[in-house]
């Protein structure tokens, strides 16, 4: 079990290196068309890479963040809990973040494939979208593994 723990930190960890990248991109591109705006010289498609960039750094950036806790938490709650209430509603909490993460990354890779089928691109530079819909779903099964290994860290009392 701890070779999965060890390799869902290492994967959460990759994913978030290339949200890192994307959101340092999105600056530069960012500035840059703001540099260009000014000197009469826009970048074209600034818009939609962005937009593009945005899918990137949100999707791969949730592994990460709920491996680490860095999410917002009502501990407020669950602190007037004893002890197994608190193994309760958080396994409950999980169990239902995994349900819904599984529904959206069902739901993200279908839209993947029919943006494929369909050939569907950005209006001005003509990029495909169909790749950032299968990104974020796989992005979403990733989660869903922190979950499950959140759940199962929560009975071996090793979460808290």
């Amino acid at each position: 079990m701890q070779a999965f723990f060890t390799l869902l930190t290492k994967v959460s960890k990759i994913l978030s290196h290339i949200a890192g990248l994307a959101l340092t991109f999105m600056m530069f591109l960012t500035v840059a068309d703001v540099l260009g705006r000014a000197t009469g010289r826009p970048i074209q498609g600034t818009y939609e890479i962005i937009g593009l960039c945005l899918a990137v750094v949100v999707g791969f950036g949730m592994p990460k963040v709920s491996l680490d806790k860095a999410h917002v938490f009502m501990e407020f709650i669950v602190d007037r809990f004893g002890a197994t209430g608190r193994k309760v509603m958080n396994t409950l909490t999980r169990t239902l973040s995994l349900a819904i993460f599984l529904l959206i990354g069902y739901n993200l890779l279908t839209q993947g494939i029919e943006f494929r089928a369909s050939g569907e691109v950005s209006s001005i530079l003509r990029i495909p979208f169909f790749p950032v819909p299968f990104a974020e779903g796989i992005c979403c099964f990733v989660l869903c593994l922190v979950f499950i290994g959140d759940i199962v860290r929560i009975w071996r009392d090793q979460y808290e």
